[in-house]
């Protein structure tokens, strides 16, 4: 059997996570998680996800006459699991907000985390209906879905919007670590790639889907249908005096109802994609598209060409 000396390995780990601690400012006190779990949120999330569509995301041996039982006892679980998740992350931005502003003081943790947790309960039932409406989109907008039992147990575009309206009520109660942890579990999962902060309209259908990116300041009107290596994203990324990225700026684009966007179509910026519009594949936009408007790649291709003349 063989015999491995670890001990200097151990050592060595132990001074590069001191010396981490150090550099970041971090007691590494004796205690418990600094942070969310990123497993215990994905066992929390697939629990939302059985208390929102029992019958067909919950247990297999779940029979109808138990579902409200089923319902009630598994967002209890889940309400609690997500409170100590709140917990810890309101310590870690308390802690960051002290070290900022060490007269910063705040109510208490448990108090605040009670509330966004109370809140996230509540907004599930329109959370439902939100997710009712994007399955819907999908069956209707797919010529191949046979059944909305199909669409919601196989279309990774509906899964990633299940992700995201909880992540997105996450982000709203001020969790954004636990909002992340949300869609990147997502993002693992399905290659689509959307941030807890894009705010997305009902009856939202995302085709295909792998490699769609949704940036975090987009909007998403109603009824708006994208398909695969579709990227709403920021065209440029303005700086403070310092040169630090400024967050949480408006940069990417907005999208109105009825908008479709086809596969490999990259749109940049704080620009309006009107209602009704239809942006080609693999088109590269950064400006703004009036309403009913239609972009294809021959239409810039044409824009190009007077600029490459003048060029020459």
């Amino acid at each position: 059997m063989a015999v491995f000396n670890v001990e200097p390995i151990v050592q060595s780990l132990g001074q590069i996570r001191r010396d981490w601690r150090a550099a970041q400012k971090r007691s590494g006190e004796p205690g418990g998680r600094e942070f969310p779990s990123r497993d215990a949120v994905a066992q929390i999330l697939q629990e939302f996800k059985g208390v929102l569509f029992p019958m067909r995301l919950g247990p297999p041996n779940l029979r109808h006459e138990s579902e409200d039982f089923y319902v009630g006892h598994t967002l209890d679980t889940a309400l609690h699991g997500l409170h100590a998740q709140a917990q810890l992350e309101l310590a870690y931005q308390e802690r960051h907000a002290r070290a900022d502003d060490p007269r910063s003081a705040t109510d208490s943790i448990a108090t605040r985390a009670s509330a966004a947790v109370h809140d996230f309960a509540a907004a599930l039932p329109a959370i439902r209906s939100l997710l009712d409406s994007d399955v819907l989109a999908a069956y209707h907008g797919d010529p191949a879905a046979r059944s909305v039992d199909e669409v919601l147990l196989c279309y990774p575009g509906v899964l990633a919007m299940i992700h995201h309206r909880l992540a997105n009520q996450l982000y709203r109660l001020d969790l954004p670590l636990l909002a992340r942890i949300a869609a990147e579990l997502s993002h693992a999962q399905t290659g689509i790639d959307i941030h807890p902060g894009a705010e997305i309209g009902p009856g939202f259908f995302i085709d295909h889907g792998t490699g769609v990116v949704i940036g975090e300041t987009a909007i998403i009107g109603q009824r708006v249908r994208i398909y695969q290596a579709v990227t709403l994203g920021a065209k440029r990324f303005p700086t403070d005096a310092a040169g630090h990225l400024q967050k949480g700026q408006p940069r990417h684009p907005i999208v109105e109802d009825d908008v479709v966007i086809y596969a490999g179509a990259t749109v940049l910026g704080r620009v309006t994609l009107g209602r009704g519009a239809v942006i080609g594949g693999n088109v590269w936009l950064t400006h703004s598209v009036p309403p009913g408007g239609n972009v294809s790649q021959a239409d810039v291709q044409q824009e190009l060409a007077p600029r490459q003349e003048r060029r020459a």
